[in-house]
This record gives structure tokens, sequence and C-alpha cells, in this order.
């Protein structure tokens, strides 16, 4: 089974994705890491990390979709996170594999700027965390784009009747709901 988990920067993607990982005991692989090795390792490919999110997932869905047609082949259980999948996509392998693929998508919509702000600083003290050494006004500017990215996902999700949880209150009860959907 792959458990994939996408949605906006700083919805709680990684925190939910290593808690599944955890409690299935399975693997667990960070679709940013793919990013990167784009960005620095052939960025004549165009794939980067100043992208918007829909913009990145557009470029590696070939990608992707071959890596994860592979696992789902040989029968690899794994969780995948990232920004990079959009409903639109994934909704091909989730037709094609209804019983290997389990797919949720988080965001939020109705955050407030300065809470956002709050909920990142209090949450991003991991000195590998791109985005807590920033200045207030570009955290700010990263939640906007976040929330308009949000918004985009929650529509797309619902035309393609996939599961969005939004995280804009409660962030940590918005991901027990997300967890439990995924152990199901």
């Amino acid at each position: 089974m792959l458990y994939i988990i996408s949605g906006a920067s700083r919805s709680g993607k990684t925190t939910i994705a290593k808690r599944v990982a955890n409690h299935k005991q399975i693997p667990y692989l960070s679709i940013d890491w793919l990013m990167m090795g784009f960005t620095n390792g052939i960025p004549e490919y165009g794939i980067h990390d100043k992208l918007f999110p829909d913009e990145i997932a557009e470029r590696m869905w070939k990608f992707l979709k071959a890596m994860l047609e592979s696992m789902i082949y040989v029968e690899e259980d794994c969780v995948i996170e990232g920004e990079a999948i959009l409903p639109e996509l994934i909704i091909q392998l989730q037709k094609k594999y209804p019983d290997k693929l389990t797919i949720c998508f988080l965001g939020y919509t109705e955050v407030g700027i300065e809470n956002k702000l709050a909920e990142i600083r209090k949450y991003g003290n991991d000195e590998n965390d791109w985005l807590a050494a920033r200045p207030d006004d570009y955290i700010n500017d990263h939640t906007k784009n976040m929330i308009d990215f949000s918004r985009k996902i929650e529509s797309s999700c619902r035309k393609y009747g996939l599961p969005y949880f939004d995280t804009s209150d409660g962030l940590m009860d918005s991901l027990d709901r997300a967890m439990r959907y995924l152990v199901r």
C-alpha cells in the first residue's frame, strides 16, 4: 500500500507522514528530497524549489507516476508526502489501482495570517527548517500563497472525490482525523 499525503506547505504533511510510517512500520519518502535532487543535481530539467507547488507537480508528474507505478508493481509499502502531487494528477493512479493507494490532502483555507505565523514559530524550531529562520514578512507572504494553493487543492479534491483535511483551526485535531483516515 502507498500512503500519499499532499497539500500546502506547513499544513502538517510531514508530521502525519512520519506518524503513519511509524504506525505501519514502513518507509517514508519526502517528495521534497526528490525535488531538491532535481534542483541541485540536474537543474537543466527545470524543476527547482523556487517554483510554485503546482508547477513542480506538473513538471515532476511523469517521473513520480512512473516511480509510484513501479512501487505498486513490486508491492512496496511506503508513505510518500510532499506538495508536488495534485488531485487532478493522482486521481489517474487512484482509478487504476484503487486498492493500492490511500490518498489525502491537507491545507488551510481560512487560517489567520498572524495565527499561522505563531504556529510556524511554535512548531518550526528545527534547525533544518527552511522557513523558520525567515523574517515574519516572508512567512506571511508564503502563508498567503499557501492559502490560495489550499483553496485550489480543496476545490480539486471536491471535484475528484479525494479526502481533504483543513488544518486552519486545530492543526493537531485535523492531523488526528487524517491519521485515522489513512490507517483505517
